[in-house]
């Protein structure tokens, strides 16, 4: 088969989710419910946090930043996912899968490393409190936040840019339920050497590097915890870390499986299932997890209904 050049018309043949053309209805229903549920929680947590202004500390201005990128996440994959369900065809063109590669692809790294900021935050609160307003002043954690979105970006450009240069035939097969990196590089008809080379140097600098970064945090974290001798105060210096540190083990799971392995060898098809947990879990899980366990962030939400379902009171 010829490979790609201007007069030709690419399209991928999304097949992640056609091999029971019997679920199809229930595939949607799932995906669907799955992405509103994305959608309210974030956009609560934001507002909350926005609505209460005992919540407008670095934490929680991190934490507004990781719900705009999770919903930029779902909003990436899932309602073309949903076009695809209902589509006869289950096609996606070129332009539409190369967009939805970068945007995801660049929230996705841009996560990787607000969670490591994250991280840090939760180290200088815990380990030097006495300097965390001076050390994480509000220009501070402006620039980290901006340093964030910028290098998520400038990683998926590119990847992306990488990805253009290759050659695709006119019908491509993407055993996925939406275009990922490592789905798109194993449908390529030209060699994707330098693409798999980019891959690792990214995995290595970016991801590993998170990783680490994040591991030492919270190494010094939990060392300084536990020489805490009061019960209460140290339950309470945990309580703050701990909503974080679930998060964190969640997505770094189903991220370092998709994303570090396949530079090294063959994408299996467990990639789908793990690519789930950071593209459809994480988003709505993570409002759940840093509500339930969090006190201040409750009672925001209590004080927020009162005021508007009792506005007189």
């Amino acid at each position: 088969m010829k490979g790609n050049n201007q007069s030709m018309t690419i399209e991928f043949d999304m097949i992640g989710l056609s091999g029971h053309p019997e679920l199809q209805l229930l595939f949607f229903l799932i995906f669907f419910f799955i992405y509103i549920a994305a959608l309210v929680g974030n956009i609560a947590i934001s507002t909350i946090i926005t609505s209460d202004s005992r919540l407008h500390t670095p934490m929680y201005f991190f934490l507004i930043n990781l719900s705009i990128l999770d919903i930029c996440c779902t909003t990436a994959a899932i309602p073309k996912v949903l076009q695809i369900i209902q589509s006869k065809e289950k096609t996606m063109s070129f332009p539409e899968c190369i967009t939805q590669l970068c945007v995801f692809s660049s929230a996705l790294s841009a996560e990787l490393i607000l969670l490591t900021v994250m991280a840090y935050d939760r180290y200088v609160a815990i380990c030097i409190p006495l300097h965390y307003s001076t050390i994480m002043s509000r220009n501070t954690c402006i620039i980290l936040a901006v340093a964030v979105w910028f290098l998520g970006f400038l990683n998926a450009i590119v990847h992306t840019s990488l990805i253009l240069r290759l050659k695709f035939c006119q019908h491509n097969i993407i055993d996925h339920f939406f275009c990922e990196l490592p789905s798109v590089l194993k449908a390529a008809c030209s060699d994707t050497y330098i693409n798999n080379l980019a891959v690792i140097i990214a995995d290595v600098f970016l991801g590993m590097a998170c990783f680490v970064l994040t591991v030492i945090s919270y190494t010094y974290i939990i060392s300084t915890i536990l020489k805490i001798r009061s019960a209460e105060k140290k339950k309470k210096a945990f309580s703050t870390c701990a909503s974080h540190l679930t998060v964190v083990t969640l997505f770094y799971g189903g991220v370092i499986y998709t994303y570090v392995r396949p530079g090294f060898g063959n994408v299996l098809e467990a990639d789908k299932v793990m690519s789930s947990f950071y593209t459809i879990a994480s988003p709505v899980l993570n409002p759940i997890i840093y509500s339930l366990r969090n006190k201040e962030v409750i009672n925001a939400l209590k004080k927020l209904l009162d005021r508007n379902l009792y506005p007189q009171k």
